[in-house]
């Protein structure tokens, strides 16, 4: 399995071209259907792929996480997707692929891994909403293969974000507040958590947010408050006051979003957050080279709502909000 991963560092060079690479794999089959689906997640969120060490249960956690494992001296929670999924277990889960997230490494226990694929994100589609009601927004994205196999993308946010102890609370409890309902900040994430905690972040800062599920509906949006704005002698940069991107979408990319923006003399002037797990230095100096102003890993809603306040000129203390 090793071989599986190697050279995995290299392959940051799909990121920037709308391209990806994501490892194919298996939870078993699914009573509700009676099908063995086709999941995936991206090579870039992935350490290792392993064979399942000894478990040491823990208490108080959610029955999806078996426990913990001793990696390299660190213990890292280890959450079994079937259970998490409501997919019953049909055999020992003893493949784990081991991912890291937002600087946390994290185990996810599944049935067995098929191969890497690589693909354009232009072929990874915004999930049916039937599907998104089945899987309780656990799909971010789906392709279809020549085999006419239909792979998820997995929402590995609103995974850690259920079987984590985080204290959300604490989180927002000092976000900056600079109340201005005048800026509104545009924001896309295919991920519905991180929607979720940027709309939180906004509405604490005291800020107008419009969200889209991915680079492609937000450059639609941004084109037709343009074509309005130069309608009636305005600048798009008097509406859009500020864009924070993810980097992972389907369809368009948060680069790709980047280029489009920054090489469009409409949008001059208009600040681009990139606000990603992917949190790598190859990937903030990717960024960079895109045009991106600045970037802030998630999630972070203080560090956030700083960089927000300071892009939107506003000088500001950090102050609690209840």
């Amino acid at each position: 399995m090793s071989e599986l991963l190697k050279n995995i560092d290299a392959r940051t060079k799909l990121a920037g071209t709308n391209k990806l690479e994501i490892l194919l794999f298996f939870l078993g089959v699914d009573q509700r259907t009676g099908r063995r689906e086709t999941y995936g997640i991206n090579v870039f969120k992935v350490r290792e792929v392993m064979r399942t060490p000894a478990i040491t249960a823990a208490p108080d956690m959610p029955s999806s996480v078996e426990g913990m494992v001793s990696l390299r001296g660190a213990l890292v929670p280890v959450i079994d997707l079937a259970k998490y999924s409501g997919i019953t277990p049909g055999t020992p889960r003893e493949i784990m692929i081991v991912t890291e997230y937002n600087g946390h490494t994290q185990g996810f226990l599944v049935e067995g891994v098929d191969t890497i694929l690589r693909l354009d994100w232009s072929k990874m589609r915004v999930p049916p909403e039937m599907l998104t009601a089945q899987t309780g927004g656990l799909v971010t994205a789906v392709t279809e293969l020549a085999d006419n196999r239909l792979v998820m993308m997995m929402d590995v946010e609103k995974v850690l974000s259920e079987t984590t102890s985080i204290d959300q609370e604490i989180m927002f409890r000092d976000v900056i507040t600079i109340d201005r309902p005048e800026c509104t900040v545009f924001y896309c994430d295919d991920s519905s958590v991180a929607r979720k905690q940027i709309e939180r972040t906004l509405a604490a800062m005291g800020v107008k947010g419009v969200a889209a599920v991915n680079g492609r509906q937000m450059w639609e949006e941004m084109e037709k408050v343009a074509t309005y704005a130069l309608s009636v002698g305005k600048s798009p940069s008097s509406i859009i006051s500020l864009v924070l991107t993810d980097i992972e979408m389907p369809e368009m990319d948060g680069y790709i979003l980047t280029k489009k923006i920054k090489s469009d003399p409409r949008f001059s002037g208009i600040s681009v957050i990139m606000h990603s797990s992917l949190s790598g230095m190859s990937n903030q100096k990717l960024g960079l080279s895109v045009g991106v102003d600045e970037y802030v890993p998630k999630f972070e809603p203080l560090r956030l709502s700083e960089t927000l306040a300071r892009r939107l000129g506003v000088e500001t203390t950090s102050v609690a909000v209840d």
